[in-house]
């Protein structure tokens, strides 16, 4: 552990100049420019040594710094013998689809040998957001920060930092992921859970052959630390602790939030948040700690991953101490941390709700099964949103929709189920087949949307995390059994509910999000849960250009993939 400190303390003080330099020289580079390489490495972790995809070689990959009005170019080069795309997860990208990276949705792949700029402005947004591979399971590897400065002059809206760091949450497997996916993809089942979470990339010395794959920050006793925290992993929520500190919540998904003090957090794959911790402890170690929070009897990797929070001049031969997470299917200190998540709602960060409804939406959240005849019980396991199971097209749904290719896809996604039935009662086994299509909702410029997302005890209940792109959007109403349109609607936060860009929908409950559609594109909303997506549980928006120039889609790029 000595080493690896020594090793941390380089990057660790490498980011704290970063941020310095930020703070001292900001407004002196408007263009960022980055060189992502797409190329494979060995990495050896838990025993095991494979070859994985990454960025620049390094897992995770490199973090993007900008700040608050800044362009930036990332010009992506691959050199795998996987197709790539690379998603900026939670950038609007206003009126430039282009750059948003879902492969197939808003852009063809990027072929082995070939490269794409991906030009996009960072415009009224500051906090934590992430970046990764938007093709296959490739996000397994390669995925990295995004860290978002405020404007020059502008202060948080909380106790400045003494310093700050990531904590980038993962998932790893032993053997190659697309090779499992693959396997699992013929026999109709899912691929096996991942064999360890991460840190930084380490899964931390409670695994074997890991102590040296140990993420470590040293901190000075009485000093208040930022901690970005993003949930990367491709298939669990998750609680995450440290030992005897408390964390003080600020912010979500980029969003600054009404403070508050807890002792754990949940972070679903997609979101970040960021959050205060003072070091007011006895000078000792204590370990941080993450594992999966799961309610259905579904399986996970339930195994806990650490890193260690060390205190200034204290010998790397104390044990570190643990914190006590909650049960994996603890329900209620999930609902309960998700009850307290608010919108900062000040003059200068208002939360912006729509309060009259152009449209409602109504989405079903399903797990079924298709014939297959090659399959090993004779059915494939599938997904759907509305009993319809998402195909991807082979052209990219911006470009057909720009340039009116025909027949790629429809518009008559159904703003309800076609059959009403009692969504979260008994497990409903029988009549699991789903319809097939690449159909979209077209939405009009700047309406205002409601959408309530209510999952199903199709096969299973289960917690979903939904991203929707190109948008924030307000999490105005959340609960448990089906959504009561006749009472649920009075309860709804309408003042500070909390804006984010990926929520959970509770097991065996519902979500209600707003949203203005005033970013004209083809967006892509999905379950963030690597599997169901890959099953199906995922659709668009066509949201249609307003009457300017400057509320309509930009031209593309020279340089986009071809199809």
């Amino acid at each position: 552990m000595g080493m690896q400190l020594d090793s941390y303390s380089r990057s660790f003080f490498l980011c704290i100049f970063c941020f310095a330099w930020f703070l001292t020289f900001p407004a002196e580079a408007a263009l960022k420019k980055y060189q992502f390489d797409i190329k494979v490495k060995n990495v050896s972790r838990l025993c095991h040594a494979k070859p994985i995809v990454t960025v620049n070689g390094r897992f995770p990959g490199p973090t993007i710094y900008v700040r608050e009005g800044d362009r930036v170019l990332v010009n992506v080069t691959n050199h795998a013998q996987y197709n790539m795309s690379i998603h900026w997860h939670g950038l609007k990208q206003f009126r430039n689809g282009w750059a948003d990276g879902p492969a197939y949705i808003t852009q063809c792949p990027i072929k082995t040998g070939h490269s794409y700029t991906y030009d996009f402005n960072v415009t009224g947004q500051r906090g934590t957001l992430w970046w990764h591979a938007h093709i296959l399971w490739l996000r397994a590897t390669i995925y990295g920060a995004i860290v978002i400065m405020p404007k020059e002059g502008t202060l948080f809206p909380f106790p400045q930092p003494y310093r700050e760091t990531k904590i980038i949450l993962g998932e790893w497997w032993n053997s190659d992921i697309e090779t499992l996916v693959n396997q699992a993809n013929k026999l109709g089942l899912p691929p096996p859970t991942s064999d360890a979470h991460t840190i930084n990339g380490k899964p931390g010395p409670l695994f074997p052959c890991s102590k040296k794959h140990t993420f470590a920050m040293e901190v000075e006793a009485g000093k208040t630390y930022l901690l970005r925290i993003i949930n990367a992993a491709l298939n669990d929520e998750l609680f995450f602790a440290i030992a005897g500190h408390n964390m003080t919540v600020v912010e979500i998904d980029a969003v600054y939030t009404k403070p508050f003090t807890t002792r754990v957090i949940l972070i679903a794959p997609g979101q970040t948040t960021n959050v205060l911790v003072k070091a007011d402890q006895p000078p000792s170690r204590y370990f941080m700690a993450a594992r999966p929070f799961m309610d259905a009897p579904v399986p996970v990797d339930n195994k806990t991953v650490t890193a260690i929070l060390q205190y200034k001049g204290v010998s790397n031969t104390v044990l570190p101490s643990m914190p006590k997470l909650p049960a994996p299917n603890n329900t209620n200190v999930a609902l309960s941390y998700n009850k307290r998540l608010k919108s900062l709602n000040t003059p200068q960060f208002p939360a912006k709700v729509p309060l009259k409804v152009d449209r409602h939406l109504f989405y079903t959240i399903g797990l079924g099964a298709n014939p297959c005849s090659t399959c090993q019980n004779g059915t494939q396991l599938t997904a759907s949103l509305n009993n319809i199971t998402f195909e991807m097209p082979k052209v990219g749904l911006l470009q057909a929709h720009y340039f009116n290719i025909k027949g790629v896809f429809k518009t008559d996604f159904p703003d309800r189920p076609a059959v009403p039935f009692n969504y979260t009662g008994a497990p409903l086994t029988a009549n699991l087949a789903t319809s097939l299509g690449t159909r979209l909702s077209k939405v009009a410029f700047n309406s205002t949307i409601e959408l309530v997302l209510q999952d199903t005890n199709l096969l299973t209940v289960e917690s979903h995390p939904f991203h929707l792109h190109g948008f924030n959007f307000f999490v105005v109403g959340s609960g448990v059994g089906n959504f009561d349109p006749s009472k649920d609607p009075a309860k709804f936060n309408l003042v500070n509910p909390p804006e984010r860009n990926t929520v959970g929908v509770p097991t065996g409950g519902w979500t209600a999000i707003r949203f203005r559609a005033d970013n004209p594109g083809v967006w892509f909303m999905h379950c963030h849960l690597e599997l169901h997506t890959m099953w199906g549980l995922k659709m668009a928006f066509v949201v249609e250009n307003g009457k300017s120039q400057e509320e309509s889609i930009i031209p593309p790029p020279k340089d986009l993939p071809p199809c």
